[in-house]
């Protein structure tokens, strides 16, 4: 099974093809919904919280990644998801929702998120190896470490003390997941 006679770039003969057009719409919707969660939050929040700054320097990562990700859109001719106005108004209203239940809320938001994030960059990155797109692979690699930066602020922070976490947790990351299998195909 691992004869490399046999694998071309890490992937068996017959593997399904990877469709990095997918990958690259799934994961730009991401961003952006990232991107307006924080937003949400800092409109509740303001200069108020002591989260404020290491909630601004999320946002900027994540304005970042979205950058890029328009930015290959743009390069490989990839359609954007159509479900980005959805994104728009989901992500900033959980961002305020959490920020208005107080600032462990806002970090255990940023805990489930982030955790999906990088489970769902963690299955791109083994479905691309290393040499399938070695572009795409490398700026999810880069996003990823910082994905799981941003998770560990929001432990750090007091996530799971937030009230309710487990329950809260558990509906932003089936929410996630939900938003990532569908923003693939729509």
């Amino acid at each position: 099974m691992d004869d490399p006679e046999t694998q071309i770039g890490g992937r068996l003969p017959g593997d399904r093809p990877i469709d990095t057009e997918s990958m690259i719409r799934v994961d730009q919707a991401g961003e952006y919904g990232a991107a307006r969660i924080y937003a949400g939050q800092l409109a509740v929040m303001g200069n108020r919280s002591p989260m404020s700054g290491e909630i601004g320097h999320m946002k900027q990562q994540e304005q970042r990644h979205l950058d890029t990700f328009n930015r290959l859109m743009t390069e490989r001719g990839v359609r954007p998801t159509l479900l980005s106005p959805l994104w728009d108004a989901a992500g900033f209203a959980l961002g305020a929702a959490t920020a208005l239940m107080g600032p462990k809320a806002a970090m255990a938001c940023t805990a489930a998120v982030e955790t999906e994030i990088d489970r769902h960059y963690g299955e791109q990155r083994a479905a691309l190896g290393a040499d399938t797109d070695p572009e795409l692979s490398g700026h999810i690699a880069d996003f990823q470490a910082e994905e799981a930066e941003h998770k560990a602020t929001a432990i750090e922070h007091g996530a799971e003390q937030a009230a309710g976490y487990p329950l809260l947790s558990a509906l932003i990351r089936a929410g996630c997941r939900a938003a990532i299998t569908v923003a693939k195909r729509v």
